[in-house]
């Protein structure tokens, strides 16, 4: 690649050094040049492949829960395999906002389609794709409306980190930097909660149903704006522009499913869960506090890449090193792999260190 950038360059010189060229002889210097970049490999490397099977596993896991919360709480159709619905559950989500089923079913397809790109993908490259099956083993919700099958991740035990909320209006502080933010409901750091009723009991009382769905809302938000900031993170690590192109052009789709999510989290009802003393406060009445304000939906402007240049509206975090690790640390913090066996965690951790030692090919 070297030498044809060196004889494209001098060929350049030449032209220069010889006054103007005619225009066809330029143009076939173009031209030759172009066929000789032709030849520029752009095959996947091996840490590319590396980097979609850890994806592909991602959003197979992701696929998994999104299901659950379909089955319950979104549209019934064709279009996604899943139960009956819940109306209970679903009421109160419409509650929060009226298309909130139509946006859980849509948020549900999207991870299908997804995970089956990417091993559509890895096969058409003569590389394995990503199978989780033989770790389909967690027991699931038996609400009505729920499908008696096995699952691979568990909505019944979570612990759910709402520092997102605090990050994403921050005008001083960047998680790439080490700054850490407040969780906007820091009950729910304190426990094992559901976000799906776990049976039919926990449709009763009320106000712990509502407490459930209120969990269900911030957890949406909670895995979306983790899928918003791996895709750029891993695709700094990429060395084929058309994995490249795969990475930039799924990432932002997990931004706008963050986007939609934060936004809906904003309307919760406030109320304290009878049953366990889980709050969820007012997010309606701030008195100025910006860290509070629900409609601060969009990123306020932050630190970038270093505290001397203006502050900048972007994801955040986008650090590279270690960015797949940190993906499944923060999932498995987040209760979602409660039950799951040690073969589990061990073929994530080895998709993930696998993901992270990818080099960019220069």
């Amino acid at each position: 690649m070297r030498q044809r950038i060196k004889s494209y360059s001098s060929t350049r010189r030449s032209f220069l050094r010889g006054g103007l060229a005619a225009p066809g002889v330029i143009g076939a210097a173009l031209i030759a040049n172009a066929r000789e970049d032709d030849d520029f490999d752009d095959r996947p490397t091996h840490g590319d492949i590396n980097i979609l099977r850890f994806l592909s596993a991602l959003e197979i896991l992701e696929t998994d829960l999104w299901q659950q919360y379909n089955e319950l709480g979104g549209i019934q159709d064709s279009e996604v395999p899943g139960g009956s619905g819940n109306k209970p559950y679903t009421d109160l989500l419409v509650e929060i906002d009226g298309d909130m089923p139509q946006y859980i079913h849509d948020n549900t397809e999207d991870e299908f389609t997804h995970f089956n790109f990417i091993n559509a993908y890895l096969m058409s490259k003569g590389a394995e794709p990503v199978n989780l099956e033989r770790f389909r083993t967690l027991k699931g919700s038996t609400a009505p409306g729920a499908q008696n099958i096995k699952r691979l991740t568990n909505l019944m035990e979570l612990t759910v980190d709402t520092t997102w909320w605090g990050r994403y209006r921050s005008r001083t502080g960047n998680p790439d930097f080490g700054d850490k933010f407040t969780a906007v409901i820091p009950g729910l750091l304190k426990g094992k909660f559901p976000a799906i009723p776990r049976s039919e009991k926990d449709l009763t009382p009320p106000d712990h149903l509502r407490a459930i769905v209120n969990t269900a809302a911030f957890h949406f938000g909670t895995i979306e704006q983790g899928g918003s900031s791996l895709y750029p993170s891993l695709a700094q690590r990429v060395s084929s522009v058309e994995v490249l192109r795969i990475l930039l052009s799924i990432g932002p789709t997990e931004t706008m499913h963050f986007q939609v999510w934060h936004d809906k989290a904003g309307n919760i009802k406030p109320v304290t869960d009878p049953t366990n003393g889980l709050v969820f406060p007012d997010l309606g009445t701030f008195d100025g506090n910006e860290d509070l304000q629900a409609n601060l939906i969009m990123p306020e402007p932050t630190v970038f890449l270093s505290r001397s240049f203006p502050v900048c509206s972007i994801i955040r975090p986008t650090e590279t090193r270690g960015a797949a690790a940190g993906a499944v640390a923060a999932l498995k913090a987040d209760g979602l792999f409660n039950g799951q066996s040690n073969a589990f965690f061990a073929e994530l951790n080895e998709l993930a260190a696998k993901a992270d030692m990818a080099q960019r090919r220069v």
